[in-house]
């Protein structure tokens, strides 16, 4: 690829996102949905302006890093206040892994007529909710707390399980695993190896940040954290192969917990990195999708997705909220709301090669089931998630009774600490 056409690239990808954003500012639609129509337009699906192939392996490379930039926002943003969000977090967090692996699995076989193997990783590449959507449709709507933090958790513990076991499966289908004692072992070593390397640059940052003085922020902290970041996922990629994921995570909420005399100005910087990350990543990664690779999936397709969200969905957070004090409404949005995101996207595309270059039947597929997916949920829940937010009086003008202290306290009397404290 020449060097011209890799700008032009770049240069239409991050003016499409950006332009989706102002679109968004101006009409109040969700960013989210913008950004995944302006990359459809730019992409294979419209002018065919963008090819995210021609990044050739540095693709990879470039969403990996972006997308380690986000959840290091998203853990070092992620506040657990209170004993019910800990344990609802838990619980939807456990259920939906097993309940949602074991429907997508039945799902995307018998509607979306996937071979049972690929079947297998299709459904453990959109277990997650993505934190790259959730997060900004959650700040744009100003859902009130619990929901938000519940939503923005779920997704930070699920994404990373998500993409490791994907991997997994899909080494245990092209036969470099043999057997489930290998990848239970190979998942545990992944998750547990990225956590220790995490908080390990987590703890180190952090110590380092400590002891910059409050006249050297000039840009400083920020530099040494996107340094130490980036550095981070190299290392966890080329130990533990999808290991930066969790590591990316751990290193936030290290980060996050313990506080800094920069960790105000750092917070902010990151986010507004964070945010421009997702502005190139959305569109770049929705131009890969191609209407040849969505029109063969038919009703079978869209029936597999309906089927995810309408009941696989509910049905979890409805077992997993069992007993805890979270009122109809809550239940209700809790259920409706799973958009999927770019590592979602991310590892389809690169998962989709993959299983060509083996050989393997149905890799196309796959990928277009999965793009089917986010194109539906962004799409349908994107723009509902408002609405509907407002209609069950969710919104945080309206959310529930905040005390003198900054608390918010739910329907069946519990008082949950406000998430800024």
């Amino acid at each position: 690829m020449t060097p011209e056409r890799l700008g032009l690239l770049w240069g239409v990808t991050v003016f499409a996102g950006a332009s989706a954003q102002l679109l968004a500012a101006v009409s109040e639609l969700p960013g989210v949905v913008l950004l995944l129509l302006s990359g459809l337009l730019i992409g294979r699906s419209g002018l065919g302006l963008v090819e995210p192939l021609d990044l050739g392996p540095g693709l990879g490379t470039v969403v990996g890093l972006l997308v380690s930039l986000v959840l290091f926002d998203g853990g070092l943003n992620l506040r657990l206040p209170g004993d019910t969000i800990r344990e609802t977090v838990k619980r939807i967090a456990v259920l939906r892994l097993l309940i949602s692996l074991g429907a997508g699995l039945l799902a995307a076989h018998w509607l979306a007529g996937l071979s049972w193997s690929v079947a297998a990783v299709f459904s453990a590449i959109v277990l997650a909710t993505g934190p790259t959507v959730v997060t900004p449709l959650v700040r744009q709507m100003r859902l009130a707390a619990p929901l938000g933090d519940v939503l923005e958790a779920e997704g930070l513990v699920l994404e990373p399980i998500g993409a490791v076991l994907a991997l997994l499966l899909l080494e245990l289908l092209l036969g470099n695993l043999h057997g489930w004692r290998e990848l239970v072992l190979g998942l545990l070593e992944r998750l547990g190896g990225g956590v220790l390397i995490g908080a390990s640059v987590g703890w180190l940052l952090s110590e380092l940040l400590q002891r910059l003085k409050p006249d050297q922020s000039s840009g400083l902290p920020l530099q040494l954290t996107l340094g130490m970041l980036f550095l981070m996922y190299g290392v966890s990629e080329w130990i533990l192969p999808e290991s930066a994921l969790p590591a990316s995570v751990a290193a936030g909420i290290v980060v996050g917990r313990r506080q800094t005399v920069h960790t105000a100005d750092l917070d902010g910087l990151i986010q507004e990195l964070a945010q421009l990350a997702i502005t190139m990543l959305f569109p770049l990664l929705a131009a890969d999708v191609s209407w040849a690779d969505l029109s063969p999936l038919g009703w079978g397709g869209i029936s597999c997705v309906l089927v995810l969200m309408l009941v696989v969905r509910p049905i979890a957070v409805g077992v997993a909220t069992v007993g805890l004090p979270l009122n109809g409404p809550q239940k209700v949005f809790l259920g409706w709301l799973a958009p999927r995101g770019i590592v979602t996207a991310s590892v389809a595309s690169l998962f989709a090669i993959r299983l060509e270059q083996a050989g393997i039947l149905g890799a196309g597929r796959l990928q277009g089931l999965v793009f089917l997916t986010i194109l539906m949920t962004v799409g349908l829940q994107g723009l509902t998630a408002q609405p509907l937010a407002r209609a069950l009086g969710l919104i945080e003008e309206s959310g529930g009774a905040t005390t003198s202290s900054g608390e918010t306290t739910l329907q069946s009397g519990e008082v949950l600490p406000d998430p800024g404290q």
